[in-house]
C-alpha cells in the first residue's frame, strides 16, 4: 500500500453492499419445494451464495439431484421467483449509504462485480442504490468468467482508465479477495458478509473491517504514505489480517 493512492473502489454486491440473504435463500427453497427438494435454513445460505447463480442452486440441492436436467430446472425457477421477490427484504447493510457518501465526497470512483446475474445486479443497483453514481455495474454474463477469474475486474479498471492498483476491493469471500488479488487490486474483507474471518484471511484479504466506514481509514493511510502526511487518527479501529 506504500506510496499507493487508491482512485477507486470496486464492490462485491451481495452480502457487501446490499443484504440479500433472506431472499435468495426464500427463492431457492420456493424452487426446491417445486420440485421435491428439502429446504434448508437461511442461514445454511451463507455458505452457498457468491459463485453464480447455478453453483447456488446446486449447492442447495441434494447429491443426488445435481444432474444438469435438475439442476436447470431449479434454476429457471428460481429466477422466476426471485424476479419477483428480490427486494422484500434486501437492503443495504448499516453504513454503506454514509460510506458511499463519503467515497463521493472524496472523489473516489466507484463499480460494481458480482457472480450474481447480469440482470439482478443491475436490478439491484438501480432500485437500492440509485443515489450514487457507479461507473461500471458487472454481473455474470454469457461469456464472461465467474469471480474469482480476474477478467472482468481488469475490464472494468480498464473502462476507468485506473490502474489496477489503485482499486480498493471490498469483498466478503474469498472468491472476492482471490479476484482482487489476482487483478492486482488491494483486497479488504467485509466483516458484515456472508463468510467468516478465518475465509477471508485464507482467501488472502490484506485488511478486514468490521464496519464499512472503516474503509475510509484505509484511504487516509494511503493519502498519508503517498503524500508524507501525518495518518489521521484510526476512527473505528480498522483490523489487519
Amino acid at each position: 500500500m506504500e506510496g499507493i493512492g487508491f482512485r477507486a473502489v470496486l464492490f462485491d454486491l451481495d452480502g457487501t453492499l446490499l443484504d440479500t440473504l433472506t431472499d435468495l435463500a426464500d427463492s431457492v427453497n420456493a424452487a426446491l419445494e417445486v420440485i421435491g427438494c428439502p429446504t434448508h435454513p437461511v442461514e445454511s445460505y451463507r455458505a452457498f451464495i457468491g459463485s453464480g447463480a447455478r453453483t447456488l442452486v446446486a449447492r442447495a440441492l441434494p447429491p443426488d439431484r445435481r444432474d444438469d436436467e435438475t439442476v436447470n430446472r431449479c434454476l429457471r425457477i428460481f429466477h422466476d421467483d426471485y424476479r419477483r421477490r428480490w427486494r422484500a427484504t434486501t437492503r443495504p447493510y448499516p453504513g454503506i449509504p454514509e460510506l458511499l457518501d463519503a467515497l463521493v465526497a472524496r472523489g473516489l470512483r466507484m463499480a460494481v462485480f458480482s457472480n450474481k446475474p447480469h440482470e439482478f445486479t443491475v436490478l439491484c443497483v438501480k432500485e437500492m442504490l440509485d443515489r450514487w453514481h457507479f461507473d461500471a455495474v458487472m454481473g455474470q454474463r454469457d461469456g464472461t468468467p465467474l469471480k474469482p477469474d480476474p477478467t472482468v475486474a481488469l475490464e472494468i479498471a480498464g473502462r476507468l482508465g485506473i490502474e489496477s492498483r489503485e482499486f480498493v476491493y471490498l469483498g466478503d469471500s474469498a472468491t472476492d479477495m482471490q479476484t482482487a488479488r489476482a487483478a492486482g487490486m488491494f483486497p479488504v474483507g467485509a466483516l458484515w458478509g456472508f463468510r467468516t474471518a478465518e475465509e477471508l484471511r485464507t482467501g488472502g484479504a490484506a485488511l478486514l473491517i468490521a464496519k464499512p466506514l472503516e474503509l475510509l481509514d484505509l484511504l487516509d493511510r494511503a493519502v498519508a504514505d503517498t503524500h508524507g502526511e501525518a495518518p489521521r487518527s484510526n476512527r473505528s479501529g480498522s483490523r489487519g489480517s
